[in-house]
């Protein structure tokens, strides 16, 4: 396949694609959705997997009707369930832990996620294909539990991160395979769940609610934010690469968070006034990316400011939110919010 050349948000050239057919699991998350449909702009061939039933794809944006996209609802972690994947594959693209575990089954999360990560390795191994996990930032810090150690649904979905870079890590050495690891740090923009309880999403459905504003955290912090297209140019280098060591990809400390939150406030048109807990969920401070490799081997570097960023991802929740009204604690749209609609982490 001649490798075709995709371009981001920003319009900048990217490296040229090497791909033909790639598997992508929970490809019908927010961030899955984006890469699928990088990867099916750049004409690579998609088999998303994931278990979502139809009616509740975000959005239903997912490109369900794009050639070369076939969308398959399978549990991964089920025995069996990888005979319908026939491929052949030469990229597999490992979504390994959802964002959050679930609450009241956490001995299942870690197990799920397991065997999902080890059955996708059998299929790269199969065809000898790339192989990259897409991890979360919170492997960095731990989450605490009521002691400060992990515990409960937390710290089983810590350890489901940790055996997941372990499996990937083993798989490499038994068997010599290309694999690797791009580490995600939080990212935003169009088609973020706005229940997902990131800073970015619930500032603004928050806003748009009408209602008080409160905010996880201190104001002075300087959070890790990255827009969607340019995080998912990162993993696409990192998968492109065939680099072993995992790569962190995500944006610089910025603004601070009472400044995000001001920027978002008037991009809805609220009047209301953030008020900021002064606790953290996850860990003691907001882990940051340490972006080196990614920024000098393998030429990455975010492109689209937080200014623009946030314009596009309020754009897009103001286009969801018209048909249904808005809440009555807002004033006007601006007209700055008025466009830029495309298709939680995960």
């Amino acid at each position: 396949m001649t490798p075709t050349t995709f371009f981001s948000a920003s319009q900048q050239p990217q490296p040229p694609l090497p791909w033909q057919r790639a598997l992508v699991t929970a490809g019908a998350g927010f961030l899955g959705s984006h890469l699928c449909e990088r990867l099916l702009d750049a004409g690579v061939a998609v088999d998303c997997v994931d278990e979502t039933p139809s009616a509740t794809v975000r959005e239903a944006q997912h490109p369900a009707d794009r050639p070369g996209f076939r969308r398959l609802r399978l549990n991964l972690a089920r025995p069996g369930r990888t005979d319908v994947l026939a491929g052949p594959y030469d990229l597999v693209v490992h979504f390994g832990c959802p964002a959050s575990a679930d609450l009241d089954r956490p001995a299942e999360t870690l197990g799920a996620d397991s065997l999902a990560t080890r059955h996708a390795l059998g299929l790269a191994e199969r065809d000898g294909a790339r192989f990259l996990l897409v991890s979360t930032c919170l492997l960095h810090g731990v989450p605490p539990g009521r002691d400060g150690k992990p515990d409960g649904a937390l710290g089983a979905d810590d350890r489901a991160r940790r055996a997941a870079h372990a499996s990937v890590t083993a798989y490499m050495s038994a068997t010599q395979a290309d694999a690797g690891i791009a580490r995600v740090f939080p990212v935003y923009g169009p088609r973020m769940g706005s229940w997902e309880g990131l800073l970015v999403s619930g500032l603004i459905r928050q806003a748009l609610g009408g209602g008080p504003v409160t905010v996880p955290g201190d104001a002075n912090d300087r959070p890790s934010l990255c827009y969607v297209d340019d995080t998912v140019d990162g993993v696409l280098r990192v998968a492109a690469s065939r680099s072993v060591r995992p790569v962190d990809i995500g944006g610089d400390p910025g603004p601070t968070a009472q400044e995000i939150a001001r920027r978002v406030l008037d991009l809805t048109g609220s009047d209301a006034r953030p008020h900021f807990t002064g606790h953290r969920h996850e860990s003691p401070e907001p882990p940051h990316p340490a972006t080196g490799f990614a920024h000098e081997l393998l030429g990455w570097t975010p492109r689209v400011s937080l200014a623009d960023g946030l314009t596009r991802t309020v754009a897009y929740f103001l286009d969801r939110a018209a048909p249904y009204g808005r809440g009555s604690g807002s004033r006007t749209t601006p007209g700055t919010a008025g466009g830029a609609r495309h298709a939680c982490t995960w």
